[in-house]
């Protein structure tokens, strides 16, 4: 069982008025049981709170506990007999096992620097207020700016009958800028995110955490307006007719893991137990058919999932309490495995790993990203540019195109730059890299030292659909694909 406490204050301004100031507080609860006279199934049962439930929390948890056991009750009922009904295809349906994990009792508790308390929503409408119109007067090109901000708690108390007891708190706090530049080349709408799980440092200074470093919210507000002004004017990307020598940042890199590695390496997705919104998986056809244990990328590529990283992705236990750590996914181009839930785990004789979070106690929990990154690797960043007689070097993450099972790719940049004899020359608008997964990784002939973890806000999957943040990243990466440009 979870139950959380919410408590979020932030404002929100545009071209340098304010538009909100807000300040909420949320509860939910969330129950799984599992039961069974033939077959076990789970039951679930979610649901959010109002301050009157508070005063009669026990009755609102027994009942839920109550719905949660009829609905696994009848979910098992059922499968029971539809395991008997369809002959082999029944013998698809089997008990709901968890995997065994230590039995946590625990209490973590944040780390800030201003306690996010201390802000008044006066003082939120202030900071964004100062940062819009900082956008706005970064370049005369600016026509529209938006800036948000927000910071608070996150609370959340797991209980099992196994004897959990585990008692997380969070501080989180984020800001947001988007604008958009009219140049006499085109209109570039561009914008960020900064976050960490910190106070309100976070939007008066920003970040310095070891991998994890991002300016305050003016300032950020000031880069991002200059550049989308300095793209509305450049000419529009070409598209390369076949591959091309293309260098990726590591800002570039941290939404390719998240799309082509990430995804594809949750375990109910790869077994189709979830394929909503982000689809199945390119590492996993079936147990007969799988990448397990096979080259994957260059044997220069490492991937891996860390929620012991900072950022957003960071936890000690996940939403079943299981103990959080580090999942090797790709190690030196062989791929090694997933993130997984006990059950997920159980499936496949796995040990389970701490990837089973939800976005709200409300929900239930789906197996997800925490630091998913490419490890770090020993060039110079610059160096591998400077061995580029002629390509294209990918700044920033944009927008994604991904295939089903995420076998092939297409992601945009902020910015693309020419190489010519390892120099970077012209600067081009909304261009961006197509290629095959597996041949693009494979191609990865260079890996920088220049190791970046960036936090993600909004990754949605699942129906209902669950918006979580997680963090993302890599370093400089050097590989062959092709080129795209405006309306290909």
């Amino acid at each position: 069982m979870r139950l959380e406490a919410v408590e979020v204050r932030g404002a929100v301004a545009e071209n340098g008025q304010p538009k909100a100031g807000i300040e909420e507080v949320a509860y939910a609860l969330g129950i799984r049981v599992l039961a069974g006279r033939r077959l076990k199934a789970p039951g679930y049962y979610g649901a959010y709170l109002g301050e009157p439930d508070l005063t009669k929390l026990t009755r609102v948890v027994r009942a839920g506990l109550r719905a949660a056991h009829e609905r696994a009750l009848a979910s098992a009922e059922q499968k029971a007999l539809a395991a008997g009904r369809f002959g082999p295809l029944g013998q698809s349906l089997w008990d709901t096992e968890l995997a065994p994990v230590p039995v946590g009792r625990d209490t973590v508790g944040p780390v800030f620097g201003r306690d996010p308390r201390s802000v008044d929503p006066a003082g939120a409408v202030a900071a964004v207020v100062a940062a819009s119109k900082a956008a706005a007067g970064a370049s005369a090109l600016i026509r529209f700016n938006l800036v948000a901000a927000q910071t608070g708690f996150e609370r959340q108390l797991f209980v099992s009958s196994e004897g959990a007891d585990i008692d997380q708190t969070f501080a989180l706090t984020e800001g947001f800028v988007f604008a958009v530049a009219q140049g006499e080349e085109s209109a570039q709408e561009f914008y960020e995110t900064i976050g960490h799980q910190r106070g309100w440092e976070v939007i008066e200074v920003g970040a310095d955490d070891g991998p994890l470093k991002f300016p305050g919210l003016v300032d950020l507000a000031v880069g991002l307006a200059r550049e989308a002004a300095e793209v509305a004017n450049a000419p529009p990307c070409p598209t390369s007719p076949g591959e091309v020598v293309a260098v990726t940042d590591p800002d570039f890199n941290a939404l390719l893991c998240h799309e082509v590695i990430g995804h594809p390496t949750e375990l109910d997705r790869a077994l189709k137990m979830e394929t909503a919104y982000a689809g199945r998986s390119w590492f996993f056809r079936s147990f007969e058919d799988n990448e397990l244990g096979r080259p994957v990328a260059s044997p220069l590529v490492t991937c891996f999932s860390d929620p012991a990283l900072p950022g957003f992705g960071h936890y000690a236990y996940d939403d079943e309490g299981t103990p959080g750590r580090q999942v090797l996914l790709i190690e030196g181009g062989i791929f090694r495995g997933f993130m997984n839930s006990r059950q997920t785990a159980a499936v496949i004789k796995a040990e389970p790993n701490g990837h089973y979070k939800a976005s709200g106690a409300a929900y239930v929990p789906l197996i997800r990203m925490s630091n998913t990154v490419f490890a770090a690797g020993d060039r110079d960043p610059q160096a591998i540019i400077a061995e580029v007689d002629h390509g294209y070097y990918l700044v920033g993450k944009r927008i994604p195109s991904i295939a089903e099972s995420r076998e092939n790719f297409r992601i945009s940049a902020r910015k693309v730059y020419e190489i010519r004899n390892g120099r970077l020359e012209r600067l081009y608008r909304n261009g961006g890299i197509a290629a095959d997964t597996k041949d693009f990784l494979m191609s990865i002939d260079a890996v920088g030292n220049d190791f970046r973890l960036f936090p993600i806000p909004n990754c949605g999957k699942g129906q209902p659909m669950q918006t979580k943040r997680m963090g993302n990243g890599g370093p400089t990466l050097r590989g062959r694909a092709r080129l795209t440009g405006e309306g290909r």
